[in-house]
């Protein structure tokens, strides 16, 4: 699951640093407001990828999701790429948590029956 809620997570980081580039061609926003808000969600994207297994580190990336979602009130192509980022942010956890499970099975399979793999003779 880490390294899918990771690679997300590094995409975000990206598209919020491009949003940000966006957002300061908005005449009502000052550039120290943009790079505020914009460097916190960086950071907060990838700090998320060293806690995405510790308890609250999901909720905190749909947290993330959501804000990013938000951010469309800005700028108004953020309601899509939020929305795209979200289904991928879901993914990412559901398949990687699928993958978590099948690697817990083989590892246990693993450890009982020996080697399962077809040239451990």
């Amino acid at each position: 699951m880490r390294t899918l809620c990771s690679s997300t997570l590094i995409g975000e980081f990206f598209i919020i640093g491009f949003a940000g580039l966006v957002a300061m061609k908005d005449p009502d926003l000052t550039t120290g407001t943009v790079w505020t808000v914009c460097g916190i969600a960086m950071l907060l994207s990838v700090l998320l990828c060293g806690m995405v297994t510790r308890p609250g580190g999901v909720a905190l990336g749909w947290v993330l999701q959501i804000a990013l979602i938000a951010a469309g009130f800005v700028v108004p192509l953020m309601f899509f790429m939020g929305a795209v980022f979200a289904a991928l942010w879901w993914a990412s956890v559901h398949f990687g948590r699928k993958v978590d499970e099948a690697k817990a099975r083989f590892a246990a399979q693993s450890a009982q029956g020996g080697s399962s793999t077809p040239d451990a003779a």
